[in-house]
């Protein structure tokens, strides 16, 4: 394999980090995300069926999933980037314009087939063309600051909501959350793509043969390859379970006592401290094993004893605990992305979005069914534990005798 220049000019980055940024915001930027349960309440839903709306999301999710990134291998994957928020902002607009249960339920398998569409086309993407660029070292560094402008973005939303929804009512709200969805679009068509075509003599022909082709590639590499199981098994653990609690921190602060106009409060002082684990990514990706097991085994500590103590120090410790979560989460798939070396990335990505989306279900109702006995800050500790599991497997990996970092620490024991 050529060697790389270990940096790229930024000249060189702008061209691609600027549109992956754009995008990042944009797809986060949604007004309608701290108003739409309450959209469904006023058209008169119950309970019972707005949970099973958000099921239709999840698992409209995961019917997707792997067939959206083998197609993310065939077509141009910013295509597919640009067509997926486009998803979301037609269920948008039919929730404004039929609001009824079969709209709702509709828009859901929309939104949800659109987050199908853009997990794994967009990492494969940034990584590919970071690797093009000579910069695949800054895969974690460039992800880490997405994911934290997409942080950034919801809160920003948030707080726009309320005076927007003043103003203009929930057809305001809706129609921003769609220009929202178009701007993110047209960042999706800005993204540079620069494939090369397979010359191979015996290469499939039609696009239906190279979507079987790379199908049977991504499967095999998952199956065959202990490394990038362990990889995908990484991601899938450490996203979901945070992902999972982040939902219950204002009903988590309401038990603890807070006042409800207080809890945007304790809420703005978790996202501040998950933007900043999005940001500290690149340096969380130079860790060596032994780091990462130390800092997920204190991000598990810092959930739990954070959530228990339901205090302005709790609410710290659980801000904490979730930026160091999220700095995992991009270390792990920058792990994955690492791991993978056939032609068929999107599909072994979206393996890692099918088992976060399957594991996402069953959280919530491992979680719902611990609340109901013991209260949220319990539930937040039990969902905190195998974080600990992860840090032990961690531990347990051999370190690099030369390399950056955790991302090659393995790499003799295949």
């Amino acid at each position: 394999m050529p060697s790389l220049p270990p940096r790229a000019p930024l000249t060189r980055l702008f061209r691609l980090t600027w549109p992956v940024y754009a995008y990042a915001v944009f797809e986060e930027f949604i007004l309608l995300y701290p108003l739409y349960a309450l959209l469904f309440h006023d058209t008169g839903l119950s309970v019972a069926q707005i949970s099973s709306l958000f099921v239709i999301w999840a698992l409209s999710g995961v019917v997707v999933a792997v067939p959206a990134g083998a197609w993310a291998d065939v077509v141009p994957r910013r295509r597919l980037l640009a067509a997926a928020p486009l998803l979301a902002a037609t269920a948008f607009a039919l929730w404004l314009l039929l609001p009824s249960y079969g709209a709702f339920a509709i828009g859901f398998a929309l939104w949800g087939a659109g987050g199908a569409l853009s997990s794994g086309a967009f990492e494969a993407l940034v990584h590919d063309e970071l690797t093009r660029r000579g910069a695949a070292d800054r895969y974690a560094r460039v992800m880490g600051t997405a994911r934290a402008l997409g942080v950034a973005a919801v809160g920003t939303a948030t707080l726009l909501a309320v005076p927007v929804m003043a103003v203009g009512g929930y057809a305001a709200i809706g129609t921003a959350s769609v220009a929202a969805c178009v701007l993110c679009g047209a960042a999706g068509l800005a993204l540079p793509e620069h494939r090369a075509p397979d010359t191979r003599a015996d290469a499939p022909r039609t696009v239906a043969a190279r979507y079987s082709a790379v199908l049977r590639e991504g499967l095999s590499e998952a199956a065959s390859s202990p490394a990038v199981r362990r990889a995908i098994a990484l991601v899938v653990v450490i996203t979901a379970l945070w992902g999972v609690l982040e939902e219950y921190v204002p009903l988590l602060a309401d038990e603890a006592g807070v006042p409800a106009r207080t809890v945007p409060v304790v809420v703005l002082v978790v996202w501040v401290l998950v933007t900043l684990g999005g940001l500290l990514a690149g340096a969380a990706d130079r860790l060596p094993p032994s780091g990462l097991a130390l800092l997920t085994a204190l991000a598990a500590g810092a959930v739990a004893v954070g959530a228990l103590l339901g205090s302005p120090v709790g609410w710290v410790l659980l801000g904490l605990g979730f930026g160091a979560c999220q700095m995992l989460a991009v270390v792990a798939d920058a792990r994955l992305q690492a791991r993978i070396t056939g032609s068929a990335r999107a599909t072994v990505t979206s393996l890692a979005g099918l088992g976060t989306d399957a594991l996402t279900v069953a959280a919530y109702a491992l979680y719902a069914g611990v609340y109901a006995l013991v209260g949220h800050a319990v539930a937040f500790a039990v969902l905190a534990v195998p974080y600990l599991a992860v840090a032990w497997a961690l531990a347990s990996l051999r370190a690099p005798a030369t390399g950056p970092g955790p991302l090659h620490q393995d790499a003799g024991t295949e």
